[in-house]
């Protein structure tokens, strides 16, 4: 006879793991299956790693570069790269123990194996022990997603890789050769290169990080210059020639020539696609879109009125926090509570030098929508804050509709851009105005100033910036 569940949860990621916890909390007999490691992609091999290794490629520059403005110099910088690998590993240890810890805190159960359904009701587990069967009465798909790589590209785990394998080098490379300049890209590619790479990225489209609003990449572009990165925009990668020396990368620039670009390694982010392959889903009566999302309503549901399906796998955009507010979504409507999926507005955040993060409408969404936009932007160079820590590159643009004076949304391309975007998520998602933003009170000398300074340009009452 099977194993028998209230509730089972297909993945441990940042969405599998929450929609667990809360499910156990609610009072669920919960059992979570992870195909590898508890913490999926995020904490392990995403999220986690690649900040801690981001954090340690900018001390490292700074402490070399940066700290001559501050008349600050350090004889005989040295990087240790095995130790900082070392800090890596324990930063994912903690985070993916925590999770094991608050599973057995709160009863959830968990069993390490592939999952895939035998009917809407049961599942076959394919352990290291042989297979299982478990039978379940509800049931939240969270198997996130997987690299995507076009033909001619694939990682051999050795000098062509995909962003895991670059977080795992046991040696900085002499030269890094990035293909696709989205935000996975230029994150990894300004860390190597702050380490000492010299690092090439080609992106086929004619901006990078393409999926974001296009005034918040050119901050980004001017500093990868700066550090000396060479891009190579409007370039499509056509083929890989391997060598016992190195690579050649042939790419056919706009207007049809070729260019061959040269490295020792060869990093390939070009996007991420839903895992589902695996689950069988047809047997549970479910079926993808055209593009391999679960298709979902407003409570997470599926077709299949037992099974739920959260994060990247119902859809985009493919973010962890989005994947979190949706299993507590889900597992709350499991538990017969009112619960839906409807937030104002899904933040972006990407870590690169400076950060980008935005929430809410950008300038151009919004008069698409019909709004009569009113903006205040005011720049990180008018803060002294910003000056006095040396981080003067960037902006922080308001949108509001004029008239009402209601919050659209916030862009902000700078540094801490990921932690200054929540005073604005909360403002978005409690219905404020730009005036109200703006008249709050903000400490001195701080970068969270620059929002409100940018409230107050919107609103014609600016007292350090000029106005539009």
């Amino acid at each position: 006879m099977p194993q028998a569940y209230e509730a089972v949860v297909i993945g441990s990621g940042p969405g599998g793991y929450v929609a667990a916890i809360r499910l156990a909390q609610l009072g669920k007999k919960t059992l979570c299956i992870e195909a590898e490691r508890l913490g999926g992609v995020c904490l392990n091999r995403g999220c986690i790693p690649s900040k801690a290794l981001i954090a340690a490629a900018d001390l490292y520059h700074a402490v070399g570069s940066e700290g001559k403005t501050f008349g600050i110099s350090v004889e005989g910088r040295s990087l240790d790269f095995g130790k900082t690998q070392k800090f890596r590993e324990r930063v994912v240890k903690k985070m993916t123990g925590g999770v094991g810890a608050l599973f057995r805190a709160w009863g959830v159960e968990t069993l390490q194996g592939m999952a895939a359904f035998a009917d809407p009701n049961t599942l076959t587990v394919t352990t290291a022990d042989g297979e299982e069967r478990i039978a379940f009465e509800s049931a939240v798909i969270a198997t996130g997603s997987l690299p995507f790589y076009i033909p001619g590209f694939e990682p051999d785990g050795d000098r062509v890789v995909g962003s895991r394998q670059a977080l795992e080098f046991a040696e900085v490379p002499a030269s890094l050769l990035v293909i696709g300049g989205g935000y996975i890209g230029l994150e990894l590619g300004i860390a190597y290169r702050k380490f000492g790479t010299a690092v090439t990225v080609v992106e086929m489209l004619e901006s990078l990080l393409p999926l974001s609003p296009s005034n918040l990449a050119e901050p980004v572009a001017r500093r990868c210059r700066k550090l000396g990165i060479e891009v190579h925009l409007g370039t499509a990668a056509r083929t890989l020639e391997k060598r016992t020396d190195g690579l050649t990368l042939i790419a056919e620039v706009p207007g049809g020539e070729e260019v061959r670009l040269e490295a020792e390694r060869v990093l390939v982010t070009i996007g991420r696609r839903p895992r589902t392959d695996e689950l069988n889903l047809a047997a549970a009566g479910l079926e993808t879109d055209d593009k391999g999302f679960i298709p979902v309503d407003e409570h997470r549901r599926t077709a299949a009125e037992n099974i739920r399906a959260i994060g990247d796998v119902a859809g985009p955009p493919l973010l962890a926090h989005k994947a979190s507010k949706e299993a507590i979504v889900a597992a709350e409507d499991i538990a017969g509570r009112e619960a839906v999926y409807d937030p104002r507005a899904v933040p972006a955040v990407i870590f690169t030098d400076p950060e980008v993060a935005y929430v809410g409408l950008s300038e151009e969404e919004a008069r698409a929508a019909g709004h009569e936009v009113m903006t205040g932007q005011f720049p990180y160079a008018a803060s002294g804050r910003a000056a006095a820590i040396n981080r003067q590159e960037g902006f922080v643009k308001v949108i509001g509709e004029a008239g009402s004076g209601k919050l659209l949304g916030v862009q902000i391309v700078g540094h801490e851009a990921a932690d200054l975007i929540n005073e604005a998520c909360v403002a978005l998602e409690a219905g404020l105005s730009v005036e109200q933003l703006g008249h709050a009170m903000h400490p001195h000398p701080t970068l969270g100033e620059i929002v409100m300074e940018a409230a107050e340009t919107a609103l014609g009452q600016a007292v350090h910036g000029q106005l539009e």
